[in-house]
C-alpha cells in the first residue's frame, strides 16, 4: 500500500535531508529503510538530495514508501569537491536552507518530522520556526560528538591550541563517559586542516541541542558510557539505532563472517573504504560507516586512519574493543609504512596460529554478536526505533 494514498492524517510523513555526501546520504539511507520497513503503510519517507545526487543514486532500490525529491545544484559538483571541501561546506550551509524551505511548502501530505544531518545546522530552525519535530542523525560515533559536546573541557585543560608535537602523548582523560584518550588521536580534529571546519562542527553539535531527538548511527552498547552520559544531559530522547548499514539486506547472506561471503559483492552495494584481506580482515581508513561494517561483518581491521575522526575511530577499534591493529604507530609523525613493514604485518595478522591476531578475532566476534542482538526482537536498537516511530507520529501536522 503506498501510504502517500492514505488519509493524510494517518500517514507519518518524514523528510529526510542528509548533508550531500556518500558518507552521510548511505546512513540516513538506512535509517529511512529502516523506519519504513517498521510499519510501510503508515511511513513515508521524502529523501531529499539534490539534482545531482539523484543522477548518482536514482535507480537504487528502495521500499515503495520512500522517494526521491530534489532540489536544484545550488552547491558545487561532488565530483571534484575534495579540491575546497571548506568552499564545499560552506555552500551547504549557505545555499540549500532556502530550496528546502521552498520544497517543505510544496510537499504532500503535511510534514510530521524532519531528520536531518547534524551538519546541516540550518535545519533545526526550519523545524523549529514551523512546529515540525526535528530528528538530528549524528553519522559519527557517539565519542566523538562527546569531545565536540565539551570542546570547552579541552580549551580549559590546556589541550586547544595545541601541538600534538609538544603534547601528543599526554591523555585526554577528562571528557564524560569517553576512555582516556591520547591528544594525538584527536590531532587531526584540531590542527591542520580539519581546524578548518572545526568551527562547523563545534557549531552543529551546539544547534542539535535545539531538536527534539538525537540520534547516533552506533550501537548502544558499543559506546555505552558515553551515550548514556549524553542521554543525562540533553531534555529530550537521544536514541542509539545503528548500525545504520544495510544489514537488512545483507541478512540473507546466513554465514556474514563465513569464508563463503562474497565480501566483494557487499563493498559494491555500500561504497566504502575498506580493503578485504581475503577472509582475515579489513584494511580500512577507519571511517565510521566502514568501522560499523566491519564490526556488524565480524571482521578485524588494521587501520590506517588519514583524516578527522579517522583517528579516535582506530584508537576505539585498537584500544578500546581490541578488534584490530594499527598498520601507522606513530600518528604525529604521518610517516609512511614500507612496503616490507606491511608484509610482515599482514602474514602476522592472516597467521591463525597467532595469539594476538586470535584475540582479535574473538574481540570483534563478540561485538558481531552485541550487534545482532541490538537488531534482534527486543534489541536496544529495535527497541529505540519503535520508540522514535511512536514519538513522532504522536505529532499533528499542521
Amino acid at each position: 500500500m503506498d501510504p502517500a494514498k492514505n488519509d493524510s492524517s494517518t500517514v507519518c510523513h518524514v523528510v529526510a535531508m542528509p548533508f550531500p555526501g556518500r558518507g552521510h546520504i548511505n546512513p540516513m539511507m538506512n535509517l529511512c529503510k529502516l523506519l519504513a520497513s517498521r510499519r510501510p503503510a503508515h511511513i513515508l519517507v521524502s529523501f531529499v538530495i539534490t539534482e545531482e545526487w539523484l543522477s548518482f543514486i536514482g535507480s537504487d532500490p528502495k521500499p515503495d514508501n520512500i522517494r526521491f525529491v530534489t532540489v536544484p545544484n545550488v552547491i558545487p559538483s561532488e565530483i571534484g569537491r575534495g579540491k575546497d571541501f571548506p568552499g564545499f561546506i560552506e555552500a551547504v550551509y549557505t545555499k540549500m536552507k532556502a530550496p528546502f524551505e521552498d520544497l517543505l511548502d510544496r510537499l504532500e501530505p503535511p510534514v510530521t518530522a524532519i531528520a536531518t544531518d547534524t551538519y546541516l545546522v540550518w535545519a533545526v530552525g526550519v523545524g523549529n520556526r514551523r512546529n515540525i519535530p526535528v530528528v538530528s542523525l549524528w553519522p559519527m560515533s557517539a565519542t566523538v560528538f562527546s569531545v565536540f559536546h565539551h570542546f570547552e573541557l579541552l580549551e580549559r585543560n590546556g589541550h586547544f591550541p595545541a601541538e600534538a608535537s609538544e603534547r601528543g602523548d599526554e591523555l585526554v582523560d577528562y571528557i564524560p563517559g569517553v576512555s582516556p584518550i591520547r591528544f594525538s588521536d584527536l590531532s587531526t580534529i584540531v590542527n591542520g586542516d580539519g581546524r578548518r571546519t572545526l568551527h562547523q562542527a563545534l557549531e552543529a553539535v551546539s544547534l542539535a541541542s535545539n531538536a527534539q531527538y538525537l540520534l547516533f548511527t552506533s550501537v548502544h552498547e558499543l559506546e555505552a558510557r558515553v551515550i548514556d552520559n549524553l542521554k543525562a544531559k540533553f531534555p529530550f530522547p537521544v536514541y542509539a539505532v545503528g548500525p545504520t548499514i544495510p544489514y537488512f539486506e545483507l541478512q540473507n547472506n546466513a554465514s556474514v563472517g563465513h569464508k563463503e561471503v562474497n565480501y566483494l559483492q557487499w563493498l559494491d552495494y555500500q561504497p566504502t573504504s575498506v580493503v578485504p584481506l581475503s577472509i582475515g580482515g579489513f584494511w580500512t581508513h577507519c571511517g565510521w560507516n566502514s568501522t560499523l561494517e566491519a564490526v556488524f561483518a565480524g571482521v578485524p581491521m588494521l587501520t590506517f586512519p588519514i583524516f578527522w575522526d579517522q583517528v579516535p575511530n582506530s584508537k576505539q577499534i585498537v584500544e578500546d574493543w581490541k578488534a584490530g591493529w594499527r598498520v601507522k604507530k606513530d600518528l604525529v609523525a604521518e610517516n609512511l609504512v614500507t612496503r616490507g613493514e606491511i608484509s610482515e604485518l599482514l602474514k602476522r595478522f592472516m597467521d591463525q596460529k597467532c595469539k594476538e591476531g586470535n584475540e582479535v578475532r574473538q574481540a570483534v566476534k563478540e561485538l558481531q554478536e552485541t550487534c545482532q542482538i541490538a537488531i534482534a526482537k527486543g534489541g536496544s536498537s529495535e527497541r529505540n526505533l519503535d520508540a522514535l516511530i511512536r514519538g513522532i507520529s504522536e505529532h499533528t501536522p499542521r
